[in-house]
């Protein structure tokens, strides 16, 4: 029977991989989960059906749905503030020892903890955009456009809401959704739905804080999204070891130099003392 180490010994053991070197960080869900938002993808998390482009443009029904929990969601993540995992992460930044951030997740707050050089894979839930002419709006412009438009969507409990900040489709009733002031097109917030591509520049920007780095700090993601695990494919080609820090198994744990069990907050806290 194969002997597990400690948390400890394993946060030892990724201090020992990691000094000296220059970090580039992967950023998931899990880093999130101590500023309250919830890990979506995490054990007993549950199935929903993900909003696609095709679907939210082609469907003006979808659209409402979707905007009533998209600015409740908004809401939530505004409200949050950054844990002491991100603040490590900003620590070590700082110090030079982490090159640049790449994050999966769209609630911005690495940037509100301090930290500069975040690559924002997934886009971020802060900026709004014309689908037909490209403008952009601060969210918070759009918020309250909504909100004076539909008074009944400023009280959290006006509509059912899921577990995953979603809401049931006969929820939807009369929904005045803002338009493009410029143009009159679509609104859309500057996230990846699923089924869409990432930006080719934005992710070559990511693999770019890979190539500049000698190792990948992996933390609070399962890599169950093609754009994790290209990154950790990436570091693995260029030698570079590959240090996960995430609660529960991710798909790259047999690739990896160094996996910790543990949560994020705690376990970079005490890298960013160790190293920074």
């Amino acid at each position: 029977m194969a002997i597990r180490n400690s948390p400890a010994d394993d946060i030892a053991r990724a201090v020992d991989v990691l000094a000296g070197r220059r970090i580039a960080v992967l950023t998931g869900a899990g880093i999130s989960t101590d500023s309250g938002i919830p890990d979506y993808r995490g054990d007993g998390a549950p199935r929903r059906i993900p909003m696609t482009a095709q679907t939210y443009l082609g469907d003006a029904r979808a659209r409402d749905r979707y905007w009533i929990g998209s600015h409740l969601g908004w809401r939530a993540f505004a409200a949050s503030e950054p844990n002491a995992g991100h603040r490590a992460l900003a620590r070590m930044e700082r110090a030079r020892v982490v090159t640049g951030i790449a994050t999966q997740n769209v609630d911005s707050l690495h940037l509100r903890a301090g930290s500069s050089r975040v690559v924002e894979l997934h886009g971020t839930m802060r900026r709004i955009f014309c689908t037909h002419c490209g403008q952009v709006f601060d969210r918070r412009d759009i918020a309250h456009r909504l909100e004076r438009d539909n008074p009944w969507i400023a009280t959290p409990d006006s509509v059912p809401l899921g577990p995953d900040g979603d809401v049931a489709p006969d929820a939807v009733v009369d929904l005045v959704v803002p338009d493009c002031t410029v143009c009159g097109g679509v609104l859309k917030p500057d996230v990846v739905f699923f089924g869409e591509f990432i930006p080719v520049g934005r992710f070559r920007h990511a693999e770019q804080l890979v190539r500049a780095s000698d190792a990948l700090l992996v933390a609070g993601s399962s890599l169950v999204v093609n754009s994790g695990i290209r990154l950790v494919e990436r570091a693995r080609r260029l030698g570079h070891p590959v240090v996960i820090v995430n609660r529960g198994e991710t798909k790259a744990d047999a690739r990896a130099a160094v996996k910790v069990d543990g949560g994020t907050s705690d376990v970079l806290t005490k890298l960013a003392h160790a190293l920074a």
